[in-house]
């Protein structure tokens, strides 16, 4: 059986069990995300997602921008299929998003399954280049995570729709300092992005897919959209939106 892809515009790769041409000078690694050579079988990866869930969209929108397919499988959370005994084999966390290979093994946690997406296809590169843009663009998605999806979490779980579920004691007061304090994070970036067009400089990383998820579940299930005054942090969100793959919900 013989296979023939066309990975990233790049890459014209024919593949059999006996031989492997490639007229590139790009690495095999490319033609590996889709094809196992010692099998002969497509590689079918599944992720588990819950739409409109943010986690499994970050995965999603980075796995599009690679070009990379994806076999979603929906873990109904509100069933709490994500707690049932046959997903904690998966994921002892009981968590989303998880990416299951074809062999079986699953990956956990949406920055892992990134980087095992980012190995497999290193173009376009996500994560950073070099030593020091790899550590660049960490430190700044961390940051996020740390100081802005950390707040949004807290409004969330003492907010209106979580209250509904009846499953967490709410605190208010608790939900009135992180409100204030994302509000605070978003004026922080509205100034970064006076003198930068991304996250982590002048192009598009994880940084960005972190902070557009961050934005848009804030705005749409937290009532913690962005003030239209931030006009800078306004445009950057704009700009990264209009990206095809940033459409993924």
């Amino acid at each position: 059986m013989q296979f023939t892809l066309l990975v990233n515009k790049y890459v014209d790769c024919s593949i059999t069990s006996q031989n492997v041409h490639i007229k590139s000078e790009i690495n095999l690694t490319y033609c590996l995300t889709k094809v196992n050579i010692l099998t002969d079988k497509v590689l079918n990866m599944k992720l588990y997602d819950f739409l409109g869930a943010p986690n499994p969209r970050r995965v999603k929108i980075f796995a599009a921008e690679k070009g990379i397919e994806l076999d979603l499988v929906d873990c109904n959370m509100r069933k709490g299929e994500h707690k049932t005994a046959s997903f904690l084999m998966k994921n002892p966390s009981g968590k989303i998003p998880v990416l299951e290979l074809d062999d079986g093994r699953c990956i956990p946690e949406s920055v892992a399954i990134r980087r095992y997406l980012e190995a497999l296809t290193p173009e376009p590169n996500l994560f950073g280049k070099d030593a020091y843009e790899l550590a660049f663009v960490e430190s700044r998605n961390r940051q996020i995570e740390l100081e802005l999806w950390t707040q949004i979490g807290t409004s969330w779980i003492n907010g209106p729709v979580v209250a509904q579920m009846r499953k967490f004691k709410q605190i208010p007061d608790a939900k009135i300092a992180s409100d204030k304090n994302v509000q605070r994070y978003y004026e922080r970036l509205d100034n970064e992005f006076s003198s930068c067009e991304y996250v982590a400089g002048s192009r598009f990383t994880i940084a960005d897919i972190t902070l557009l998820t961050a934005i848009d579940f804030a705005a749409a299930l937290v009532n913690l959209k962005p003030d239209s005054a931030l006009s800078h942090l306004e445009r950057w969100h704009a700009n990264v939106s209009k990206r095809p793959g940033c459409s993924v919900v």
